[in-house]
C-alpha cells in the first residue's frame, strides 16, 4: 500500500511538473545584442531570455511581428495563433505545441516571466515558416519571414563580403561575391558599406562605391561627395605644378588632383589628361549639377584644358595658379564663358 501511494505520489509530481505555467523570474538573461525581422530592427518589450542555449522573448510580439494572429485563454494559459490556413496552439509550460492538429516539439517550454509569457524564438519563427540565424561575432540574431525579399542589387566587380563596415584586419573576409550576383541592401553604413543580405542568408558588409555594385541612392550620392570633397580640402593651398607626377602628392596640376581624389576615396581610375576625363562617366546640364559632378574649361587655347570638382552653392575645388594652389573658388561669368561640359561619375 505504502509502494503504491508512494508511485501515485510520484506521478502526480511529475504532472504538475510539466503542464503547470513555469515561472522564470529569476533565470538569467541572454546577452543577444539585436533581434532583427526581415533585416528590421525588433524592439522588445523586456529583454530575452537564454534558457539552455535557447532564446525566449515574448510571445504576442514574436507572432504578431510575424503576421500571426493571435488568442490568449487565461484561464487555460493556451495560446492559438493562426496565419492564413496555418493554426498553432500550445499551453504554456509544455513540451509539445500542435501545428494544424501536429505536434511539434520544445526543446524549452515557454516561461511567464514579469508578467509576459516568454516563448522559444526559434521554434515559434520556424513554425511559422521563418528561417533563424545566430551571428555569433556581433551576438546578433536574424530572422527571415517567408515574406518575398527584393536581391535587386547586382555586383559588378568581385567584391569580399566582410563581417565590419571596414578593410581592417577586425573585419573577417566571409566570402567573394562574383560579378553578377545579386544581393538585397538592407541599409547603408556611412558613405562607403552598404549591409547586405545574399540570396542563401548570409549578412556582411561590401563596400558602397559604385565599381562594385550598381546601388545608388540620392542619401548615399551626398555623401560620398562629402567625403570626396572633405579629402580635397586636406590638400588646400597645396602648390601647383603643370605636368605634376601622378606618384606624389607634393604639387597637383588641375587633372591630377581630380585624379587622386576620385582613385584614393572612390576607386574611380580616371585618364591624366582632363580632356580624356572629359569623355568619363555621363553628361550633366550645367542646371543640374550636384556636388561631386566635374565641370571642364576651355585652357591655354585648348577646347578643354582645365577640370574642376563642383562642390555646391556655385562654387568649384580646383588648382591651376602657382600663386593659390588648391583653392576654392566662385563658378562665376569668368569660369562660365569658359565652361565646356560637365560629368557624372558616381
Amino acid at each position: 500500500m505504502t509502494i503504491k501511494k508512494g508511485a501515485m505520489l510520484l506521478l502526480l509530481l511529475t504532472a504538475m511538473l510539466y503542464s503547470a505555467p513555469v515561472h522564470a523570474d529569476t533565470l538569467p538573461q541572454t546577452s543577444v545584442t539585436d533581434i532583427y525581422l526581415d533585416d528590421r530592427k525588433v524592439q522588445l518589450k523586456v529583454q530575452p531570455m537564454l534558457i539552455n542555449d535557447t532564446v525566449l522573448v515574448p510571445m504576442r510580439q514574436l507572432f504578431e511581428d510575424q503576421g500571426a494572429k493571435v488568442i490568449w485563454n487565461n484561464d487555460t494559459q493556451t495560446v492559438k495563433a493562426t496565419k492564413g490556413d496555418m493554426v498553432i496552439t500550445y499551453r504554456i509550460g509544455e513540451r509539445i505545441a500542435y501545428k494544424n492538429g501536429q505536434a511539434l516539439s520544445l526543446s524549452v517550454p515557454g516561461q511567464m516571466s514579469g508578467g509576459y509569457t516568454m516563448m522559444p524564438l526559434r521554434f515559434v519563427s520556424e513554425a511559422l515558416g521563418s528561417k533563424v540565424k545566430w551571428e555569433a561575432s556581433t551576438r546578433t540574431i536574424r530572422i527571415f519571414s517567408s515574406t518575398t525579399v527584393a536581391f535587386d542589387t547586382k555586383i559588378l566587380y568581385g567584391v569580399n563580403l566582410r563581417s565590419q563596415p571596414n578593410s581592417t584586419n577586425d573585419s573577417i573576409i566571409r566570402e567573394m561575391l562574383p560579378v553578377g550576383e545579386k544581393v538585397h541592401v538592407i541599409q547603408e553604413v556611412g558613405a562607403l558599406w552598404l549591409e547586405v543580405r545574399t540570396r542563401d542568408n548570409k549578412t556582411g558588409y561590401i563596400s558602397a562605391k559604385s565599381k562594385y555594385s550598381d546601388y545608388t541612392s540620392a542619401t548615399l550620392v551626398d555623401r560620398q561627395a562629402d567625403e570626396l570633397i572633405a579629402y580635397g580640402e586636406k590638400f588646400l593651398n597645396r602648390p601647383y605644378e603643370f605636368g605634376a607626377a601622378t606618384d606624389q602628392m607634393l604639387t597637383f596640376d588641375c587633372s591630377s588632383f581630380v585624379s587622386r581624389l576620385f582613385k584614393d576615396k572612390l576607386s574611380i581610375d580616371l585618364p591624366r589628361v582632363s580632356y580624356n576625363q572629359a569623355k568619363e562617366g555621363t553628361k550633366v546640364g550645367i542646371n543640374e549639377l550636384r556636388k561631386g559632378d566635374l565641370l571642364f574649361f576651355s585652357a591655354r587655347g585648348l577646347d578643354i584644358g582645365h577640370v574642376a570638382i563642383y562642390v555646391g552653392n556655385n562654387r568649384i575645388l580646383h588648382t591651376y595658379s602657382k600663386e593659390l594652389g588648391v583653392h576654392y573658388e566662385t563658378l562665376d561669368d569668368k569660369w562660365m564663358k569658359r565652361f565646356v561640359t560637365a560629368r557624372r561619375l558616381f
